[in-house]
Formats: structure tokens, sequence, C-alpha cells
């Protein structure tokens, strides 16, 4: 039996590992464990699907990750043990994987995305699609279980490591990108030539050395635009420039500095794997978190007017007040977590409720008309199709559409450490009391319908979220104010609370 520790390689619902050695640690997303997880994930494939293993279909892409080649040619091995054939998309983003399983000429019965998403470069995962969408976290814990308990079965094939495994390539990205590019001209106004209706505009893309360069090109050039002064395009696992992170302050800063340096229309940045995105308008301002969702709304209550757009926990009032004041939607806020918030969404469309945007302040966006995909290429060609059309109609710019939003000038999160094992009991015994010592306090009111910790409005626009973290011993206080004296008042309060806890090592 081998040393594999398979249980830890679930994250969420994804698979996910250290996939390169160093003096510090070993990896344990190893060559042996991607040669089990794509047997596994056949298993899995043919059991739910009612199929012989030997009319399954796989494709395989990656992102820029050094890793993602050994690990490609180990999945491929495993994949090919069980019987079924992989296709290897080469250098793909996420949803270009998802959409594998559903684009004309392809439709595979299952995808594998190796990707790590942002995480430093010697981290590597997995995720799984059929066309019916990402897994769950318990479809990925039964793969997991499956390799578990086939070890001996995907060992004694053969010595894997000296086998060449049979991979077919497949051009998937171009198709993905003709896909991005039919939806674009689609929704149009009728005056703007069709062909080229990008011509005039100069758009930035930063990829930040992952898998989003090939949107520059494959998209927007095609598309008229001019994209001279992109940046990073090229992949890049070791990411030498700056984190592959729309929410990193470093990259989120480049793109702007490059937006006014190059006197760009608009900036995009995308994340590794490109399943998220943000953007940076004319004038250098950073459309990101409440900014993107606002805007994301923006675009879609147009067509679905009150509809009922879905974020995670951490959304500002001023958010709220513009989605149902400004925009006359309503804003349901749910727990953190992009899987959360899409089956969030999901589940209110089932009862018959209009939810056709659920977004993450993480740059997470997916629409039910795109398979509640969470695509960032998507989101931006939702952006570029507006930018197009704003400027034929009215001339106006992308970030006028935001101008009423209303953000905090305060915003800060705090991380507090839980020093147990059996540390879920106690952070909940921490919530629970907190809502008696809220209820003590003059000025304070708990926010209706908390779905994930507690939320407490402290007067005004002020307001915070003490939370568990979704997979770490971690308590999590997200807060926003509008002045220094606020913000003292409100952790100071929270001090004299917290510091009762002496397995809690408070921040504050």
């Amino acid at each position: 039996m081998s040393e594999i520790k398979w249980a830890r390689l679930l994250s969420g619902t994804d698979v996910r590992g250290k996939a390169i050695s160093d003096a510090d640690k070993k990896a344990d997303l190893t060559e042996e464990a991607a040669v089990g997880i794509g047997f596994a994930f056949v298993k899995w494939l043919a059991s739910n699907l009612d199929k012989d293993t030997k009319d399954l279909k796989i494709a395989v892409g990656h992102d820029s990750r050094l890793s993602a080649d050994k690990l490609k040619k180990s999945l491929a091995q495993g994949i090919n043990t069980a019987g079924s054939d992989c296709l290897s998309a080469g250098l793909a983003s996420t949803p270009a994987m998802f959409m594998s399983t559903v684009l004309e000429g392809h439709k595979y019965d299952g995808a594998i995305m190796i990707t790590a998403s942002h995480l430093p470069f010697d981290k590597n995962g997995f995720k799984f699609f059929t066309n019916q969408g990402g897994l769950e976290k318990e479809n990925v814990k039964e793969i997991l279980e499956i390799a578990a308990a086939s070890e001996n079965e995907f060992l004694a094939e053969a010595q894997f490591e000296n086998k060449t495994a049979a991979i077919k390539s497949i051009d998937l990205i171009s198709d993905y990108a003709g896909h991005i590019k039919n939806i674009i001209r689609k929704n149009l106004k009728p005056e703007l030539d069709q062909e080229k209706p990008l011509a005039g505009f100069k758009i930035i893309v930063d990829a930040g050395n992952g898998a989003g360069g090939f949107f520059a090109e494959k998209i927007l050039e095609a598309l008229g635009a001019d994209t001279a002064g992109s940046q990073f395009l090229e992949p890049d696992g070791n990411f030498p420039n700056h984190a592959p992170n729309p929410e990193n302050k470093e990259a989120m800063h480049s793109t702007q500095q490059a937006v006014l340096k190059n006197n760009a229309d608009l900036g995009i940045i995308f994340d590794t794997d490109v399943d998220r995105a943000a953007v940076v308008d004319s004038s250098g301002q950073e459309i990101n978190r409440n900014k993107l969702i606002a805007l994301a709304s923006t675009i879609v209550l147009e067509d679905n007017p009150g509809a009922t757009i879905v974020t995670d926990s951490v959304t500002s009032v001023g958010l709220k007040d513009f989605i149902e004041n400004k925009l006359g939607g309503v804003h349901h806020r749910f727990k953190r977590g992009y899987k959360n918030v899409i089956n969030e969404a999901k589940r209110l469309e089932a009862e018959g409720v209009n939810a056709p945007l659920a977004i993450e302040t993480s740059g997470h966006a997916a629409f039910k008309e795109n398979y509640f995909l969470d695509d960032g290429a998507y989101l931006v060609a939702k952006v570029l199709i507006k930018m197009a059309n704003l400027k034929a109609e009215s001339n106006r710019k992308i970030g006028d559409l935001i101008s009423d939003l209303k953000e905090a000038e305060i915003k800060k999160e705090y991380r507090m450490t839980i020093n147990l094992d059996d540390f879920k009991d106690y952070g909940q015994g921490i919530l629970s009391d907190l809502e008696t010592f809220v209820k003590e306090q003059e000025g304070w009111e708990i926010a209706p319908n908390n779905y994930q910790g507690l939320r407490v409005n402290c007067g005004g626009s002020d307001w915070f979220l003490l939370r568990m973290s979704l997979h770490d011993p971690v308590l999590v206080l997200n807060l926003e104010c509008d002045r220094q004296e606020d913000l003292e008042k409100i952790l100071d309060n929270l001090r004299k609370f917290l510091n009762n806890y002496d397995q809690l090592k408070s921040i504050l």
C-alpha cells in the first residue's frame, strides 16, 4: 500500500495539495496520487453515467503551474488504466474545461482542470466536471475513497511511471474563445460593426502569467481591440511579476498603472485559471469586490427587472442600497464560498425566484444564462458588451454605471486562530455568546437573515461580521465603517468580549 493520505487531498469541492517537494515538506499531490485520481474519476463517471469505461472520453487541461505536465501525464495514465480515452486541452482555463463537456465538437463525458487557483507555485490541484457542472464536495470525496480502495488495482496494472499515457491533443481554447466571441457579437446593438465591434477601444489584459493570455489575442484582437500594453500574458508557473489574483493589491495596482500609462479604455485582470476576474476603468478606478458586484448587477437587472442577486456574506451596506434602491433588484446575502453562493441561486431558481446572478466578492461570478458557471472570461464579455453598447448609445463609460455606489471609507479583515483541535464547537460557542453581547450594546442590532456567523449593524453604514472560516480553525472578523473613531469604538467593544476566550488568539 502507498503512503498517500487520500482524505487530506480534499479541499472544498477540489483536490488540493503540495505538488513540488522542498527541504521542509514532501509533496502529497504526487504522480502516484494523480494516477489513482484519474483511475477513480473514470470509475465514478462510469457508475454515475451508467456507461462502460471503454466508452468514456475525458478531457484534461491545466494552467501555467510548474507541476502541471507531470500531473497531466499521471492523470492520463490512470484514465487509460481504467479503460478510457484521455484528451489533452493543454493550457486552458477552468471554465473552458467545463465547456468541453457541452461545446459542439467536444461534449466529453467528463473533464479535469489541473489548477490551484492563486495559491503559491508549489501547490496544485484538480477540479472535476460533467455536463451538469462542477462536482460537489461529496462527489470529490467519493472519488478519493474509490482511489483509496483501488490502490492495489491501479498500482498492480503496471509500473506506471515507466509507461507513456495515450493522450490525444485538442485545441479546446480556440473553440472556447470562439464561443465567447459569438456571445459578444450576438448581444451588440445592430448599428455596431458586428465583425470588429471593439475597434477604437484600447484594452489592457493582465494575465498574471497564468492561463488567461489567450483573451488578448483570440478574443479582443479578433474583435478589433488594440491590446498594446497588455502584460504578463506569457504562462510562467513561477509567477514572477505578481500574484495571479484580482484581490491582490500589488496585482491590481499593476493593472491600474498599465491602464493609465497606456491611456486605455479598460483594464482586465484574471486569476491563474480564469474563473475570476476584475476590471479597471479608463480613470484607473479599481472595479473589484463590491464595485464589481454593483457593475454586474447593473448589467443583469436591465434585462431582469426586480430579480434577486445572490452574493456572499461580506458585501457592504452601500451595495445592498445600490441593488435594491438604485437598481430595483433584491439583494440576497448568503454564505462565503463561491459554490455556496452558486448553489443558493440554483435553490432559489428551483423555488421559482428569478436569481440570474450569483457572485462572490472574490470575483467568482456565475450567470444563470451561462450554466451558473463561474467564468471570469464570460463576466468580462458581459462588461465588454455593455462598454461597446454604451459608447454607441450615449458615449458613457463603464465607471459611470456605478458612480452612485456608496463605499465605506474603512474596510478591515482580522483573522483570529482558535488553538484547539475541536475548534468548531468552540467557535460556534463564541458566536452564540456574541448574540447575547450584541443585544446589550447601545446602537447595535443583529442584521436579519444571518446565513453565516453573526452580522451586526452598528449605526449608519457601519457593520461587522464575525464568522468561522470555511476550512480553518480561524474566526474571521470583517468590518466596515466611515470614521476612524467609529472603528476604534467597535473594536474596543469587541476586545472586551473576545478577551474572555483563552483559546482564541485575538489580534484586535
